[in-house]
């Protein structure tokens, strides 16, 4: 059985190369009969007094824009009834004024900004691309980034709430190319056969100088009193927080020239730790940058692959560093296969480094493979480094081996039901999970929190304990019937977890597992949130004193302009009703990842 495999697997590969070889020789030939006419071109220009080599790239733009044209059709991806909110809205232009339209919002609560980013994707949608070399096409995380902002500021005279919405595309420079041409450019990347991977990649790159765009589209952080938008494909843009304006990209004084994580970690000392992975060598960089945003102190932690790592975590004295087998490999594609997979008989591990260690400082601990995108946080507990992540037996950013129908994938990976183990179904199940990493005896103690009743992911605190022992965290909880018919992910309610306190009424039967306390805020039938983050209440002293914000769309009123709201809960009466919603000028679709800036920031 293992020599039939084998050799299965030389021919499967075999013909793989001869398939992508003889793709490549339609390009050659299509690029010599598209390039001859332009060669006229360029000979009646050259006697003229003009800039040559400008000339030429204009010329050679121009025959490779030829080429996409005339063997390449965008092809819009056709979208479900079920996922109308993830479809892209116009900006709305100035701020519009919000106001409360059930409850109140607290006098105490904080003035400042909340912001969320997500995919907002230019041209109607995402595309697919057809071609002698097959079909190519976006995955559900790409599309160009939009902010959406809801300003909360005090009137100075009676002390009544200024509220107002405003949402922007943020301004990459690869979201400036495709507005100029007003039609898609970048032909997708990330997902479909590899002939026509490899020729996007060619071709992006030729044209652009990038492979795919520059998406800044999931996460929004603070540093150094400046804010960012971000996605982890390229750097960070600096963004003006009153006009979301977008100012220019951010390399830390040119010291960091490649992609930066969408989850940087503000340790407690106020340094930024980042990281940033690449399809090449080097694989993995960790960086720590200064309090100040002047400074970088760069590790390359030399990774034997490259490793698709959404999230860092920091401790008051450590880096804490993800390395599960969710890849990125050039070779693969090259025979075949998909440029990112979860490889599930392939290890993962996780790294704890020393502030400003190097590679060879870091203490890996094996742990059971698994994909985890996100954690909730890290802290130290004598000596023992606690992580804490939302922890799935797959990964939800693209199938595994691409020959799949995507939106079948999807819908049975989200049916949670029985054994969440199943190969067949349930296998997007995510946990709250716990690694006890013993830094004296290298041993780990590894243990689900929730159980197998709701999958949770999206995970949150109060961030003045990021690095911290904390006892609570908040995630998002997936609707698991209405994201099997919808093929997406949709958040139908938010859960508080109580860290320090065990349920009494349920355990994993079988497992010695004791499992933590768990609230629920459940939305109404047909309503889901997006977006949700921990606002601290101004002169508090419990951890949990303040209030959950969330983003809510309403599939039941749907594109009509009472669909889209922002709740604010209570997070210490989390069951009760919210406190306050407000109802936004138009529709928000679903997105990723939002903050509070408080207003001192802001202002800053």
């Amino acid at each position: 059985m293992a020599i039939s495999s084998y050799n299965a697997l030389q021919v499967n590969g075999s013909l793989q190369s001869r398939l992508i070889s003889h793709s490549f020789n339609h390009l050659k030939t299509s690029l010599s009969s598209t390039v001859k006419p332009f060669f006229k071109e360029l000979q009646q220009l050259l006697p003229m007094k003009v800039d040559v080599s400008k000339t030429m790239k204009n010329t050679s733009g121009k025959m490779l824009d030829a080429v996409v044209d005339s063997l390449f059709q965008f092809v819009d991806i056709p979208s479900l009834p079920s996922q109308k909110n993830f479809l892209p809205v116009e900006e709305i232009g100035e701020l519009v004024e919000v106001t409360c339209t059930l409850g109140e919002i607290p006098a105490d609560f904080a003035e400042g900004v909340f912001i969320r980013n997500g995919s907002n994707p230019l041209f109607g949608g995402l595309k697919s691309a057809v071609s002698i070399f097959g079909e190519s096409h976006n995955i559900w995380v790409e599309g160009e980034g939009m902010l959406h902002a809801l300003y909360f500021k005090k009137d100075d005279d009676c002390g009544s709430w200024i509220i107002s919405y405003k949402n922007r595309y943020v301004e990459s420079e690869t979201f400036k190319i495709e507005t100029q041409r007003n039609k898609p450019g970048f032909l997708p990347a990330l997902a479909g056969a590899a002939p026509a991977i490899i020729a996007a990649f060619l071709l992006n790159s030729l044209r652009f100088g990038a492979v795919i765009k520059h998406m800044s589209n999931t996460n929004v952080f603070e540093h150094s009193g400046r804010i960012y938008s971000i996605a982890e494909n390229y750097l960070p843009q600096e963004v003006d927080i009153l006009t979301l304006e977008t100012i220019c990209d951010w390399d830390v004084n040119g010291t960091w020239d490649r992609p930066f994580t969408s989850h940087p970690k503000k340790a407690p000392n106020g340094e930024l730790v980042v990281m940033g992975t690449d399809a090449w060598k080097p694989y993995y960089v960790l960086g720590v940058i200064s309090a100040d945003g002047k400074k970088v102190h760069k590790v390359d932690l030399k990774f034997k692959r490259c490793v698709f790592s959404h999230d860092i975590g920091v401790t008051q004295n450590y880096n804490v560093i993800l390395d599960h087998p969710l890849t990125l490999d050039v070779k693969r594609l090259t025979m075949g296969g998909q440029i990112m997979q979860y490889e599930k008989e392939e290890y993962a591990r996780i790294g704890v480094m020393p502030r400003y260690g190097d590679a060879e400082s870091v203490k890996w601990f094996e742990v059971q493979t698994n994909c985890t995108l996100h954690f909730l946080n890290c802290f130290e507990d004598a000596n023992q480094v606690i992580v804490r992540g939302c922890r799935a037996l797959t990964s939800v950013v693209s199938d595994p081996d691409g020959s799949l129908n995507p939106y079948e994938w999807f819908s049975k990976g989200f049916i949670f039901a029985g054994d969440h183990d199943s190969a067949e179904v349930g296998y997007l199940f995510t946990h709250l999970y716990e690694w006890r990493l013993n830094m004296l005896s290298g041993k780990v103690e590894e243990r689900n929190l929730t159980g197998s009743e709701y999958s949770m992911d999206f995970p949150f605190i109060n961030e003045q304990f990021t690095g911290l022992k904390h006892k609570y965290g908040y995630t998002q909880v997936i609707d698991s019937g209405a994201s099997s018919i919808c093929g997406m992910a949709k958040f139908g309610s938010l859960a508080k977890l109580y860290l320090e306190e065990s349920n009494s009424t349920k355990s994993v039967e079988g497992r010695g597992e004791h499992l933590i306390k768990v609230e629920y805020h459940k939305f109404e039938n047909n309503n889901f949130c997006s977006g949700s983050a921990f606002v601290p209440r101004n002169g508090g002293i419990e951890e949990d004193d303040g209030w959950i914000i969330t983003f809510v769309h309403n599939e039941e009123t749907d594109v009509t302009q009472v669909s889209s709201q922002v709740h604010i809960i209570d997070a210490q009466d989390f069951e009760g009703e919210a406190i306050a919603k407000l109802t936004l000028p138009q529709r928000v679709p679903y997105g990723f990842h939002s903050t509070f800036l408080s207003m001192p920031a802001c202002q800053s």
